[in-house]
């Protein structure tokens, strides 16, 4: 009887969720469903060894990220713990969906509709979530992670793969996404370092015509837009802000909320006025500066940090939009400045 019950739940999650995000993908993709696979609890299970907490490489207060293996194929998979509302659930796979041909996005395989929270399939994270590699320890769901910090080159990489992949989201389509979320934690590199944009179930599209979106507010403390926060209008500048904040973290190592409540950050605040290298010495991740040496690697850093400044300007007409951070960053990266 239990078994029956079991399968009953299952057969009524399914239909309930699969209607449910057949509808989002319908109307995010103009009309045209995309394929996408379905899988089952038992084959997951699998995937994770019964969910084994070892297999956990990320946790962001909501759910767990887990390594997992599908028919000799490494994957990602991603379960909820708790969420209190499943249409931020259907609006991340649905914009995954749209965005899942961007190679600076996290590729979404497929997902399982079994459960009542449904439980999403990407491609590998194979070298985890990016705040354990900027904060070298990291305690990700039942692990605690000892890694390398991130050379300098590889962070100004990563930053402009994701700000390539923020404007694609803002240009691509007919209605612009703002995602609202940016932070290293929502940001996973894969086997190869390359870095992956995750996380859209706070994103939302302006609508066509229109410049804004009014909406609650929602994100996180120090990459909220000051704007954002006191008139509730959504443009793509917020991702900008959010932006400016993921790069300031990317170069002090520090996680905002402490950079923000530290003497550095107005070492920070004065930069603009203060170009000195000794200046940058006080405010960089002192891990990147190991081996690095020469006026490239300075005037790097002192480009990419003034960028973070004007991107988190309070006034959002000041801010560049990210078609042209990204155009700097590549520029910042070639060093033609």
């Amino acid at each position: 009887m239990a078994g029956k019950k079991r399968d009953k739940e299952r057969e009524r999650a399914f239909y309930e969720n699969g209607s449910k995000l057949h509808e989002k993908l319908i109307a995010s993709c103009n009309g045209r469903p995309i394929p996408i696979c379905n899988y089952s609890c038992e084959e997951l299970q699998r995937a994770t060894n019964n969910y084994d907490r070892s297999h956990i490489f990320h946790e962001d207060g909501i759910s767990y990220w887990y390594n997992g293996s599908f028919e000799g194929r490494m994957i990602s998979i991603k379960k909820y713990f708790r969420h209190d509302d499943n249409e931020f659930l259907f609006t991340d796979i649905a914009v995954f969906a749209k965005m899942s041909t961007h190679n600076n996005v996290l590729k979404l395989i497929g997902y399982c509709l079994e459960t009542q929270i449904p439980i999403s399939v990407y491609e590998s994270a194979a070298n985890g979530s990016l705040r354990g590699r900027v904060n070298v320890t990291s305690h990700d769901g039942a692990q605690q992670h000892q890694r390398e910090p991130l050379s300098w080159q590889s962070r100004l990489k990563i930053a402009r793969e994701i700000a390539h992949a923020i404007s694609y989201l803002h240009t691509a389509f007919s209605r612009p996404i703002v995602h609202r979320n940016i932070k290293p934690g929502n940001v996973f590199l894969d086997q190869h370092g390359v870095a992956k944009l995750t996380e859209f179930s706070m994103s939302i599209s302006i609508p066509e015509g229109e410049t804004h979106v009014e909406d609650q507010v929602c994100g996180t403390i120090g990459f909220l837009c000051p704007h954002y926060i006191a008139t509730q209008y959504i443009t793509e500048k917020v991702d900008v802000y959010g932006f400016g904040s993921f790069l300031l973290e990317l170069l002090t190592g520090k996680k905002l909320f402490d950079l923000l409540n530290t003497t550095d950050f107005f070492h920070v605040e004065d930069f603009e006025n203060d170009r000195n290298f000794f200046t940058i010495n006080e405010v960089v991740d002192p891990a990147i500066l190991v081996g690095e040496e020469g006026s490239v690697v300075w005037r790097q850093l002192q480009a990419v940090l003034q960028l973070a400044l004007i991107c988190r300007k309070n006034d959002p007409e000041i801010r560049p939009d990210m078609v042209d951070v990204t155009e700097e960053l590549r520029k910042i990266e070639r060093f033609i400045l």
